[in-house]
């Protein structure tokens, strides 16, 4: 079944469009990867699907087992992000904010949850460390716990390993792809690096100003616009 449902929706700002005519579902457990140029709409439509950003026309829906607040959240990271002067443990937990509802303070069981969060992520030996005294690969996986934190069900990816060196690309694409394949928890991701749209997800968006593709990664490898995009970024086909 469904749990996210883009049904011919249009995304631009102050009047202008930037892309249109998007339709397509996600699937509990797929890994969606969002593909296209710069200025091609993605990062706005990542601020759509989290409710952040109304579409001028049409409709996004969430399926019967999954809310907005849901959905775990990792954000391209600004040069103040990074600076942020607040424990690990700190950011972690706050990734809890939305289940606290009125109450000023953790529970047990949630405190209890984000420290699992944390060794999942291996990151427990820093939980006490300053969060801007951390590496980006690091950083990342602190990131990546809170948005566990909020969610269980799906996560939306806007350039996780933008600024990390090959090798801690590759472990950050490995938790990925771990927590999608045996957690089963559904991937949507923004990036562009084909390789790991290729490599890792089941299915492909490919979007300028009016969408280019849908549907399985292996069907896209084998039309004409997947074959010249992943030709022009080095891609392997």
């Amino acid at each position: 079944m469904a749990q996210l449902i883009c049904n011919d929706v249009k995304l631009g700002y102050e009047g202008k469009t930037v892309t249109e005519h998007l339709t397509f579902e996600v699937n509990a457990g797929d890994y969606l990867c969002i593909v296209g140029e710069n200025g091609a709409g993605k990062s706005t439509l990542i601020k759509a699907l989290l409710g952040l950003k109304a579409p001028m026309s049409g409709e996004i829906l969430t399926g019967e087992d999954l809310k907005s607040t849901e959905i775990g959240y990792l954000p391209q990271q600004t040069l103040i992000q990074k600076d942020f002067p607040a424990s690990v443990r700190e950011i972690v937990l706050s990734g809890l904010l939305n289940k606290c509802g009125m109450r000023p303070f953790y529970t047990k069981a949630q405190k209890e949850y984000a420290e699992k969060q944390m060794e999942r992520m291996n990151i427990s030996h820093l939980a006490k460390r300053c969060y801007r005294e951390l590496s980006g690969g690091q950083q990342q996986r602190v990131l990546l716990a809170r948005a566990l934190c909020a969610t269980g069900k799906m996560l939306l990816l806007d350039e996780p390993v933008s600024g990390l060196d090959p090798k801690v690309t590759a472990e950050m694409y490995s938790l990925i792809e771990k927590l999608n394949r045996e957690d089963g928890i559904t991937v949507i991701m923004v990036s562009h690096d084909i390789n790991a749209a290729v490599n890792y997800a089941s299915h492909i968006l490919h979007i300028s100003s009016t969408p280019l593709f849908f549907g399985t990664k292996e069907d896209y490898i084998k039309t004409d616009i997947g074959k010249a995009f992943t030709c022009q970024t080095g891609g392997a086909v």
